[in-house]
This record gives structure tokens, sequence and C-alpha cells, in this order.
């Protein structure tokens, strides 16, 4: 059996948390592969809105096996702080959660590196979450950081020591001392919890599933145009957010892949700095901010708003081997009289293009926009594709058009209620 895979095609809050919850009940295990805390995945049904940091989206059904990759950095403090607002919800989700013994551990020294260095930055700054997730990734690639399986180790408490030294001198190089005081004792508490859960080779238990033949969804965080090798960087994240890192952070071999779910928005949003072509910085950004609540689920800053830009997702879903579209959030767009689609970008040479440069940043570009009538009908109240109106069937039908890839799922409030399928002909 393969390997299904779910992916954000934009910068991140996409809206994955809420397709995993709606796909999870036909599939036996859901694995998260890469990213760590700073993901903020919102789950809402029967009235009450979740968000998942670390543990994987399919955690809220019971018969279904949850897994923290060894592509995931961990931290501990955060997980149990996480665990125990399911537990007070009534969802046991230590039952059914196993984690990595290679997933990496975030420290509390990672988290006042992260702070320093973002400092040190100034107007440069990347846009961290400040959540120790480059520094803990940097050890990982180091190889000097620790992993879930050390805490079981007779020596874990010497090898943390070595660590956090190392670290105190490199916060030191940037003019500060290191002063951990309530945290660290916080994090051995977290450790300790940690032990008393199920730390397995999950390579091994994904690859006899797998041979078994039950269904498996990889559940990616973060965005693709946020990967550290494809996405606008140096303005990214540290892991690599595509279908490849599932193979990676899973130990999936690439033959293992089935369908890849490509998660995007009616527009486009970004958190943090870097660049964003379609963005909007006057009151149409900001009735799009209000209207879709653009604040961030892990982060609480407000998310800057623009257009769709199908450049980009055009190259995401190259990169992603994309098989099917999830279109989240189109209520937002409700009240607009019409809808702008950027379908090219023109360059300071005249070029006009579909391609994304090598630098969005640093490219002088305009994107060259169509418009397309809005529908001015709310669609929360919509129950199925037929009740969809033409203009909204319409705008569809021209992302098909242009994408190549059929949208299969429209998701039109946050409810999982809210979610309609559709069969889609590529024309």
């Amino acid at each position: 059996m393969a390997v299904d895979i779910l992916i954000g095609l934009q910068w991140g809050d996409e809206g994955k948390g809420k397709i995993v919850d709606v796909l999870a009940p036909t599939y036996d295990i859901v694995a998260r592969f890469q990213g760590g805390p700073n993901a903020g995945h919102t789950l809402e049904f029967e009235g009450t809105k979740h968000v998942l940091h670390q543990i994987p989206s399919g955690i809220f059904h019971p018969h279904i096996q949850n897994i923290i990759g060894n592509g995931v950095v961990l931290d501990p403090i955060v997980f149990r702080n996480e665990m125990q607002k399911l537990t007070d919800r009534g969802v046991d989700a230590a039952q059914n959660l196993f984690i990595s013994k290679k997933a990496s551990l975030i420290l509390p020294s990672h988290r006042v590196m992260d702070r320093v260095s973002e400092e040190a930055l100034g107007t440069s700054k990347i846009g961290s979450t400040l959540k120790g997730i480059g520094p803990t990734y940097q050890d990982k690639i180091g190889r000097v950081g620790l992993r879930v399986g050390d805490i079981l180790s007779d020596d874990f408490r010497e090898c943390y020591n070595k660590l956090v030294d190392r670290h105190r001198s490199i916060i030191q190089f940037y003019g500060e001392q290191l002063e951990l005081g309530e945290q660290e004792q916080a994090f051995f508490d977290a450790v300790d919890y940690l032990r008393t859960l199920k730390l397995v080779d999950t390579e091994y238990m994904i690859n006899s599933a797998i041979q078994s033949g039950k269904r498996i969804l990889a559940e990616g965080a973060q965005g693709s145009l946020l990967d550290v090798d494809f996405g606008t960087y140096p303005f990214v994240t540290s892991s690599t957010t595509l279908v490849a890192g599932a193979c990676t952070g899973l130990g999936v071999a690439p033959r293992h892949i089935g369908e890849v779910y490509g998660i995007f928005k009616a527009y486009c949003t970004r958190v943090g700095s870097g660049p964003f072509p379609t963005e909007l910085l006057d009151e149409v950004g900001e009735e799009i901010r209000k209207a879709g609540n653009e604040f961030g689920s892990t982060t609480g800053r407000p998310r800057r708003c623009g257009w769709i830009d199908l450049p980009t997702l055009k190259y995401s879903i190259m990169l992603n081997g994309v098989t099917q579209l999830n279109m989240m959030k189109a209520d937002v767009l409700t009240e607009f009289d019409t809808i702008k689609v950027c379908t090219h970008y023109k360059l300071a040479s005249g070029e006009v293009t579909d391609h994304v440069p090598h630098s969005l940043e640093a490219e002088k570009l305009e994107p060259v926009y169509e418009e397309l009538p809005g529908w001015k009908v709310d669609l929360n109240k919509i129950e199925s594709v037929e009740e969809l109106p033409k203009a909204f069937k319409d705008y569809l039908s021209f992302l098909e058009e242009h994408l190549q890839v059929p949208i299969t799922i429209v998701s039109v409030g946050p409810d999982r209620k809210s979610t309609l399928r559709r069969e889609a002909v590529i024309a």
C-alpha cells in the first residue's frame, strides 16, 4: 500500500490540519515528517477549535495510529503542554501516539539561540517563530544534537550539559549570557514524561504497515514556498517541506508514494519577512485579513495577505508531483465584486513569464492579473457542489485550466462539515 502525502503549496497556514482531519477516517496511520512547534494546525468541529503544534492531526480519531517521525524537531515542554490540553478535553492521546527515537530534541538553550541570532540580524530578520527550530536543525546537521532516543541513556544529563555548554559559548559571542532558570527544570520534567510514552523506531513501524497494506497519510508542516532549498531563500524554514521530506523524515522509499494532496488558499498569506509578489498593502488586504481571521495560530502575528499567485502554485505543484488540489477559505472572498488572479510576472527586462525567478526578493517584478467576477454568495451555507454559484464554479475552472490538476476538495468554512468534495475534469 502507498503512502499518501498532504503538502502546503504556499507559505504555510493553508489549512492542512482541517484537511487531515477530514481525510483521516479513511487512514490507519497519520504521520508528521518535519517541522516542530512552529507548526499550528487548526481543526474545528462540534463548535470547538483545536490547534496542534507537534502532534499529528489524526489524534482525534481513536482508531488511528499517530506517528511523530524522525524528521520532526520535538520540544518536550511544548509537547507535554499539548498532551495535557488533549487530556483535559477527554482525548487519550498517549494510547495511539508513537514517537521516533531519531526525532531531534529542542532544548531551552535552542530557543535562546534562536532569539539572539534573529535579533542580531536587525532589519534583515528572517521572521523566525523563535521556537528554537533553526538552531536545532543546525545541531542535527552539525552532528552534535540530541535525539529522543538519547533520553533513554544513562549519560543523557552529561550529554545535555555538553551541548548546553556549546550553546553558551555561541550565545556569549552575541554578547549575552545564557540563563535558563526554571525552563531547565521544566525541560527535565517534560523529558521524564516523554520517557513514559511509546518511543519506537518508527521507520520500521511505517514500512511494516506499508507491507501489511495499511493506509498511511503523511502530514507536512509549513508550506512548499518555505522549503529550505526551493523556497524564498533565505526567508524559509529549516527543513524540507516538500514531498521529498516525507521520504527522509519518515524513512519511506520514493516508490511507496501514492496520492499527493496539495493544499492552497483561494488567496495568499505569509507570516514574517520575505518576498510576496501579490501582497496587498491597502484596504483590500486588510479586508481579507479580517474576513479570514488571518493571525498566526502559533505566534498570533497578523498575516500578510494578497491575491492568489499561480506562478508559485504551479512551481509547488511541479516540485511535489501533486495529484489532487484542495482549496481552502473560499468563503473569505465572498464580499468582493471582482477577484484578481496573478497568472504571470512581468520582469524588469519586460519579459512576461509564469516561472518563479531564482530570487523573488532580488527580481523587480510586477504581477500580471486577470480579473474574474465575484460570487457574492455566503458559501458557509452551501452543503453540496451543485449549490455553488456559477461565478465560483468559473473561478475553480479557471484555476484548474492553469494548474492542470483537479481541485477535488473545496472548503467553505472552518468546521469539518464545511467541506465539499467534487469530481473535476481537466480539459
